[in-house]
């Protein structure tokens, strides 16, 4: 059974924050790709997604944190990822997704490590 996933959104200075609770799966991407299409990101701006609190992680919630690569790529934004729980990371670094991917320990670092685009 799939472990129920929360999703919280919140906006900063920076740009959105998503943060994630629970497996991110088949069965949940959909609540995430959802929660992607709701964004109103704009240039020059930083999406996180915080992944402290995720339990689960399969095939389809790593397709679905790249889907979230495009989507803020898209809106010429950047993404960054926040507190990547150790088996996230190793698959990273397994398939190469820790050279796409800007990781913080916490979506707080990612926030303060982002530069507004200069005017």
């Amino acid at each position: 059974m799939t472990e129920r996933l929360t999703l919280l959104t919140r906006t900063t200075t920076a740009g959105a924050v998503i943060e994630l609770t629970g497996g991110l799966d088949h069965h949940t991407a959909p609540e995430v790709r959802a929660a992607l299409a709701g964004l109103d990101l704009r240039p020059g701006q930083q999406l996180v997604l915080d992944l402290a609190g995720i339990t689960f992680c399969d095939s389809t919630g790593i397709t679905v944190l790249i889907a979230a690569r495009n989507h803020a790529l898209a809106a010429d934004a950047t993404i960054a990822l926040a507190a990547v729980p150790e088996r996230v990371d190793r698959i990273f670094r397994i398939v190469g997704l820790e050279q796409v991917f800007s990781t913080h320990p916490t979506a707080q670092a990612a926030e303060t490590a982002w530069r507004p685009p200069a005017t």
